[in-house]
């Protein structure tokens, strides 16, 4: 069995609550990342994607200079250990429906890296070929699939 500390990436960037919407979309264009962990220091707030500076503060007539990520974030998040077993996280990815998971410390909850999906299929996670695909699929289906047990 694999834990997530094999696969997940640590070079992890992360943005501020106090950071405006723009700033957060300037890092994701130059990352070429949808998704960003939102921190206060190292210890894990949020994630903010770029559907949520598009869906909850465009949508909603937000300015991208005077609005903070704080605003249009996702406070309750789930995110996994880097002692975990690969497939528990897949499949709780699975079942939640979410590409990517940040990794944190279990004594303070601190950003320590992050696991995409992309990850799991790079590095041949999951028990097989089959395994991998199913993730994908039941990632990307209109409906939840279950109950997940990442920590949130």
């Amino acid at each position: 069995m694999s834990t997530i500390a094999e696969v997940m990436s640590r070079d992890v960037t992360s943005v501020a609550p106090d950071s405006t919407i723009r700033e957060a979309a300037e890092m994701m264009d130059d990352l070429d990342v949808g998704a960003l962990p939102v921190t206060e220091g190292r210890r894990l707030v949020g994630m903010v994607t770029d559907r949520d500076i598009t869906v909850r503060a465009t949508a909603a007539g937000l300015g991208p200079e005077e609005t903070l990520v704080s605003e249009v974030m996702t406070e309750d998040i789930c995110h996994c250990y880097e002692d975990q077993d690969v497939d528990d996280v897949m499949q709780d990815m699975r079942d939640i429906q979410v590409r990517r998971v940040p990794v944190v410390s279990r004594d303070e909850h601190l950003l320590i890296g992050i696991v995409a999906l992309a990850d799991l299929v790079d590095a041949g996670a999951g028990t097989d070929a089959e395994d991998t695909a199913a993730t994908l699929r039941d990632i990307s289906s209109p409906e939840p699939t279950g109950e997940a047990h990442l920590r949130s």
